[in-house]
């Protein structure tokens, strides 16, 4: 009898806040992570067994950044990290190079409105249920890509807002400036909500297909 593999381990990093609780409580988010760990007691035993780790967005770097070591070795070991928005990921991640940029909130009320953001990998499987709208909102930084990495998401003076870097360490590192969970646990910007729900499903897809 042929057994089922196990299906690789997701784990989330719990900052603690209630934006973050609201999330991860979300059963369209919740059923595609297996492990919820709080970030002041992350430690190497969680990581056992792991394929994937996430560190929510505006998790603040300076609880982020005892743990660098720990994220850097899962990531050289072939795990996947993904880091998002507004957690200071230059602090705590080498070779990131990001610009904060002055954030308009407004931007949609202007006549003949775009944030200036495109869809750079249109190919790439992670828009398969995401388009231009669903990651528009606003911006809170630019990233200069790493040689070797891609732009899944591009602002319009060719950086980038999520980038996907498969060359530059053992394992996948997708890191993006975007705050989506922010947004969605505080139940506004409905564009959040729906990023979120195409984004996490993707990382749990590109875990399994790796069985």
């Amino acid at each position: 009898m042929t057994m089922a593999k196990k299906r690789p381990k997701l784990i989330a990093l719990d900052g603690g806040t209630g934006y973050h609780k609201a999330t991860f409580d979300d059963p369209e988010i919740a059923r595609h992570i297996d492990d919820l760990i709080y970030i002041r007691d992350f430690s190497d035993d969680d990581l056992v067994g792991a394929a994937g780790l996430i560190i929510p967005c505006r998790t603040p770097p300076e609880v982020i950044i005892p743990h660098a070591e720990r994220i850097l070795a899962f990531l050289n070991r072939g795990g996947l990290v993904v880091a998002m928005g507004d957690t200071g990921q230059e602090h705590w991640l080498p070779g990131i190079s990001l610009e904060p940029v002055e954030t308009n909130f407004w931007w949609w009320l202007e006549p003949g409105a775009d944030l200036g953001l495109e869809i750079a990998a249109p190919d790439h499987d992670l828009f398969a249920d995401l388009g231009k709208d669903d990651v528009s909102w606003h911006l809170h930084g630019l990233f200069d890509v790493p040689k070797g990495a891609r732009s899944l998401i591009d602002y319009r003076d060719g950086r980038s807002v999520l980038y996907e870097d498969t060359r530059n360490y053992k394992g996948r590192l997708v890191v993006t400036s975007l705050d989506p969970m922010y947004h969605h646990g505080a139940y506004f910007m409905p564009a959040t909500t729906r990023f979120l729900r195409g984004f996490i499903p993707w990382v749990r897809r590109s875990l399994d297909q790796q069985i």
